[in-house]
């Protein structure tokens, strides 16, 4: 009997254990299910529930944390503030408690793109030359989101100083769309695009000359807001151009990116989309539909399809030249301000570089030339050259646009954000369009430079996927100082579209 009383307890113990091991695995799954839960929320939803008590800041944070490391091979972050982070959370959990006042943005961590400054924080602007610089004081667009509750998480990893589409960084690794880890995110706000497609975030900043929101959105198949430049302030962010620089959110939805413009234009938050029965959108084919990856166009023409039959008025619409006229304006006029603009900056926030100083260290191979060649060196644009593309080339540009939007009656053009889905990280130079290979600088912009250039107010959404799933954007462009028209036209696009699913990582 002793020897059955010993087999029995032995199995006993051994059913006990595999009890608490499997309490324990499905407390943990439970667990990571809850923290992936609350990831996948947007920053409206979280900041609802945190107001009405049902969701924690701390615990919103930690599983932003949490997420954060599980996606670590995007390279998608050049600092996280985590210690930080938590304190502000417990502090917004205990405002709430005690009934002080609140902002809509109340315990909801937000991302910063590494070129927008937040005090403490390092700003690199993804160089080297920057990596010791910390800013003392928050650019008034962190600000704004601090003072609406907001939590800043972290610094997003970027393209060098925001110069190129690809967000493969020779100083801090290349950011990877979380669609395939093999690809670019875009850029130059790619770090941003990907965190937030990703789960890792709700909402972020980035900053947009010539498309660095609007291609990194796409490509990640989120929503991305490049507001008409002036909107929101261009203090504290690390400059290329301040005639087409402009700071712009990011989000998984329409409803988030009109959150945070209302919070950086303090107005409140407006969420009517327009009827579409009254929506006229001009599709500029002989601009932005040529040569276009099959996927792009077929997602393109399914768009179009679907935009008709609810309702929207398409009209077909000629400004081929706008094309050729901002590739014409756009650099002459990035390439010189930076000059001005960038040394000016780095002497004002004491940031111990100067411009030459600053070029010496860029890392990236593409960046570098275009620095030493068309910044300082041989190619600099002279004076003549940008008087004219600023007093005449651009104003031509803008001219051509209100043109088109008073002819044809439209309330914005729409097109394909970028012309092919993202590519292979060894394509960052070059990238094979239809047989063909040319620049992926000007491939990934050229959609969106002509806009950026004459300073309109642009939007991207996702549209589909492609048999790859790979994420593609829809564009669309209002006329100038359009914003609050373009974010409802936005919101009933995308109720048409529907975004596309969360990735696999």
């Amino acid at each position: 009997m002793r020897g059955v009383a010993k087999v029995y307890f032995a199995q006993l113990t051994y059913a006990l254990a595999a009890c608490c091991l499997l309490l324990v695995c499905t407390e943990r799954q439970a667990l990571a299910e809850r923290s992936n839960s609350y990831t996948s929320l947007s920053a409206y939803e979280a900041a609802k529930l945190i107001r009405h008590g049902n969701l924690h800041s701390v615990d919103l944070v930690r599983a932003v944390l949490d997420r954060i490391q599980a996606v670590k091979p995007l390279n998608a972050f050049i600092t996280i503030d985590g210690a930080r982070a938590l304190q502000a959370a417990a502090e917004a959990d205990r405002a709430l408690a005690s009934g002080r006042a609140t902002g809509p943005l109340l315990g909801v961590p937000v991302l910063i793109k590494d070129n927008i400054h937040v005090a403490g924080l390092p700003n690199t602007a993804g160089t080297p030359g920057l990596r010791d610089f910390v800013p003392s004081d928050n650019a008034p667009v962190v600000q704004a989101l601090l003072d609406a509750g907001a939590i800043v998480i972290g610094k997003a990893n970027m393209h060098e100083l925001a110069f190129g589409f690809t967000s493969n960084n020779a100083a801090f690794g290349a950011v990877r769309t979380p669609y395939d880890l093999n690809r670019f995110a875009g850029g130059s706000s790619g770090g941003v695009a990907a965190a937030i497609a990703a789960r890792a975030v709700a909402i972020g900043l980035g900053t947009d000359t010539g498309g660095s929101v609007r291609i990194p959105a796409a490509l990640n198949g989120i929503v991305g807001f490049r507001p008409t430049v002036g909107r929101y302030s261009q203090a504290g962010v690390t400059p290329i151009s301040h005639t087409r620089d402009t700071v712009g959110p990011l989000a998984r939805n329409m409803t988030d990116i009109i959150l945070i413009d209302s919070v950086l234009t303090h107005r409140p938050m407006k969420l009517l989309p327009k009827p579409l029965k009254f929506i006229r959108l001009g599709v500029p084919r002989s601009a932005f539909y040529r040569n276009l990856d099959p996927s792009v166009a077929k997602a393109t023409n399914a768009a179009l399809v679907a935009l008709k039959l609810s309702g929207v008025q398409l009209i077909e619409v000629d400004i081929a030249d706008v094309v050729p006229l901002g590739a014409s304006v756009g650099p002459t006029i990035a390439r010189y301000e930076v000059r001005r603009d960038l040394a000016k900056y780095l002497a004002q926030y004491h940031t111990g570089q100067d411009l030459r100083g600053l070029t010496e260290k860029i890392a990236s191979p593409d960046v570098k030339s275009i620095f030493e060649i068309g910044v300082l060196g041989k190619k600099a644009v002279s004076v003549p050259s940008y008087r004219t593309a600023i007093e005449f080339g651009r104003p031509a540009l803008q001219k051509r646009y209100a043109d088109a939007f008073a002819k044809y009656k439209i309330d914005a053009l729409i097109f394909p954000t970028t012309i092919l889905p993202a590519q292979l990280l060894a394509n960052d130079v070059q990238v094979t369009l239809n047989g063909k290979r040319q620049s992926t600088f000007a491939t990934l912009s050229r959609n969106t430079e002509p806009g950026s250039t004459a300073g309109l107010p642009g939007l991207t959404l996702p549209m589909g996927l492609t048999r790859e799933g790979l994420p593609l954007g829809i564009a669309l462009d209002g006329p100038a100082e359009s914003d609050d028209q373009l974010l409802a036209i936005g919101l009933a696009v995308e109720a048409v579209l529907r975004g596309v699913p969360a990735p696999n990582l």
